[in-house]
Parts: C-alpha cells; sequence; structure tokens
C-alpha cells in the first residue's frame, strides 16, 4: 500500500467525518452587525496608539503594519545575512543551476 494512498484514505476519512459536525452546527440564530474594536482602557505609548488607529482609520493602520512588517522582514533578512557571513558561509557567491 502506497503512501499516496493512505494519505487519500485519511483524507477523505477526515472530510466525511466533518461533515455531520458542520451540518449539527448550523446555521443558528440571526446576528446583528458585528462591530471591531480595540479596547484602549489600559493601554498607553505605541500600543494606544495602534489600538486608536485601528479604531479610527483601518486604511492607515493597514498601511503602517504592512510598512511596518516590511522594514522587520529587511532589517533581520540584513541581520541574518551579516551573521551568516560571521560564520563562514557567503551566500552571494551562490549559483543557480535549472
Amino acid at each position: 500500500m502506497s503512501v499516496r494512498s493512505v494519505l487519500r484514505a485519511l483524507f477523505l476519512w477526515l472530510a466525511l467525518s466533518l461533515i455531520p459536525l458542520a451540518v449539527a452546527a448550523g446555521p443558528g440564530e440571526k446576528q446583528g452587525k458585528l462591530v471591531h474594536v480595540a479596547d484602549t482602557r489600559q493601554l498607553d505609548g505605541f500600543n494606544l496608539y495602534f489600538a486608536n488607529l485601528y479604531n479610527t482609520n483601518r486604511f492607515l493602520f493597514t498601511l503602517e503594519v504592512m510598512l511596518i512588517t516590511v522594514g522587520m522582514g529587511i532589517g533581520l533578512g540584513i541581520i541574518m545575512d551579516k551573521i551568516v557571513a560571521m560564520i563562514g558561509l557567503d551566500l552571494t557567491k551562490r549559483s543557480v543551476k535549472e
């Protein structure tokens, strides 16, 4: 019996066992409009700034978080390149073979 057939059988068993649970959960009662608001009562500093920004302007919040994430990724990449170079691995001379 191959690994592929075992995985296929396992996936089929899992899918079929979850269908009754999904049907039993059902849609439930009709809910009102959901409002997402960050609780700012015990926050200060940057946390308060970002929570207020989230509550007032989601688009600007999204842009700032994206820029921070990109900046952190670039910073971590540069730091890891320096650490890897310090231990003797030179990744700049690596050739791609396709």
